[in-house]
């Protein structure tokens, strides 16, 4: 249980009442905040994440700290131009009226972390609802110990106390947090836990953005040249194993691929995979290891069934006490197996072969639209037919995860993989409100007051047709008609 939470969270509500997050110069120096905790922790935020996921440096600065950076400077240039009223054009029934469009923010909001990128996806959230103006409480994960208590340290220290507070624990205190009144509720995680929230927030009618996952397929086309195969599967390892060793919501879970290319891939993949991470990949420091051992038994468990082992063509190897998992390719596993059901979130990837790279198509509609969808092809035919067909929250041409870091691009999922979109400008949506502002003087016509008439009839349907001609005609009859009264 955590103790004092209500006194917490009555300083976060002051803080809000007060208006002092409202300006922009306050929000500014909140993202200075991060910005300084980023460039002066930096040694400390590698070896948290190394303790935690056995991440190198060079991994936790591009997935983790660099993403954040590009982030927190883009709203640093951006607030005053996010938080600036946007007119808007007015029908003609309103006339003579000016509307506009002022983001205001929503409150207190919660935001709950994940643990594969504990800092990322932590900071990024974060950046979007002070930027929009809130006082937050961060729930970061606890599966992922020596990031929370990195955030729950120094997050204090770089920024305002009484508007962001950092709150630790399990499940009990997740409980605990989601028993109060939220103005928003962001959660990172696995449709499970997302189901829990959801239905603590509808009590109170909050509302909230699920980023969630699923099952990211990636399309492969037979590509002729053979340095386009090159970039093609530096890309797709890079994209499986790269992010937390495929332990990622965005991480290819699986291959759809014509059954005649399937043995050239398989190749090219084993070498990659050695170029990458040496012979011994359970010796590599560029790799990281699974997260904890329920998900390694998770993971080892879905190698267990007989079928699903039968069909490894690469690695499968585990070491238990390290808890690493050799990046292992399957060809062709039960489509009714768990590994092709549940969400994979680990260094598994199986192949699915198709007669014809056209049907892979049909094979994604047949299943749970995904977070994210990637596309290996020169053929303009194959991307139009996938973008007019297939639905998911993003689709990558000829690349994987590096949509991620581009802020002008939105990030989150539709159907079961989430709902809600965030990163950049859209993040500072997230979590404001747009107010609708109408001004109008007190010029009035009088025409959509009663007594009714067949002339009033005409001039409101000539208003909402918006037949300027006949609306200007029947003006001036009107007005001639009131003279004469």
């Amino acid at each position: 249980m955590v103790v004092g939470l209500e006194q917490s969270l009555e300083e976060l509500r002051e803080t809000f009442r007060l208006g002092k997050t409202r300006s922009a110069s306050w929000r500014k120096s909140q993202m200075r905040g991060i910005l300084k905790l980023l460039q002066e922790r930096e040694d400390d935020i590698f070896t948290a994440l190394n303790q935690d996921l056995g991440k190198h440096p060079v991994e936790s600065y591009r997935d983790e700290v660099g993403v954040t950076i590009k982030s927190v400077n883009l709203a640093l240039s951006s607030i005053e131009k996010w938080m600036a009223s946007k007119k808007v054009e007015m029908p003609m029934i309103a006339y003579p009226t000016k509307g506009e469009l002022v983001p205001e923010p929503l409150g207190l909001v919660l935001i709950f972390s994940s643990w594969n990128f504990p800092l990322v996806l932590a900071l990024e959230p974060l950046i979007g609802a002070i930027s929009a103006g809130n006082t937050v409480v961060l729930k970061p994960s606890e599966m992922a110990p020596s990031c929370s208590s990195f955030l729950a340290k120094y997050l204090p220290i770089y920024l305002d106390n009484k508007a962001v507070k950092v709150i630790e624990g399990g499940p009990m205190v997740g409980h605990q947090l989601l028993e109060h009144q939220w103005d928003k509720i962001f959660f990172t995680g696995s449709a499970r836990v997302g189901r829990l929230i959801m239905a603590a927030a509808a009590k109170n009618l909050t509302p909230v953005t699920m980023e969630l996952g699923g099952k990211c397929p990636a399309v492969v086309d037979t590509l002729a040249s053979f340095e386009e195969q090159k970039v093609m599967v530096n890309r797709i390892v890079g994209g499986k194993w790269g992010p937390c060793n495929g332990q990622a919501c965005i991480a290819i879970d699986y291959l759809l691929v014509e059954e005649k290319f399937a043995p050239v891939l398989i190749d090219l993949l084993r070498k990659t995979i050695k170029k990458f991470y040496g012979e011994n990949t359970k010796e590599s420091k560029s790799i990281s290891k699974i997260v904890n051992r329920k998900q390694f038994e998770r993971l080892s468990n879905l190698l267990q069934d007989p079928m699903v082992e039968a069909s490894i063509v690469h690695g499968g190897s585990l070491d238990d006490d390290k808890l690493m998992i050799e990046p292992t390719i399957l060809l062709n596993p039960p489509l009714e197996s768990e590994i092709m059901t549940e969400e994979i979130f680990g260094p598994l990837l199986p192949i699915i072969t198709v007669n014809n790279i056209q049907e892979s198509v049909d094979f994604i509609k047949s299943r749970p639209k995904p977070l994210a969808l990637y596309v290996f092809t020169t053929d303009e035919t194959l991307k139009r037919l996938v973008i007019a067909e297939t639905s998911s929250g993003s689709i990558t041409f000829n690349d994987a995860i590096i949509q991620f870091a581009c802020d002008t691009l939105p990030f989150g999922g539709i159907g079961l993989s989430g709902f809600g979109r965030y990163h950049g400008k859209f993040s500072f949506d997230n979590f404001s409100h747009e107010k609708a502002i109408m001004r109008r003087n007190f010029t009035d016509f009088g025409f959509r007051y009663p007594p009714w008439n067949d002339l009033k009839l005409q001039f409101i349907r000539a208003v909402y047709s918006l037949q300027y001609l006949k609306l200007i005609l029947l003006l001036l009859g009107f007005k001639s008609g009131l003279r004469r009264r």
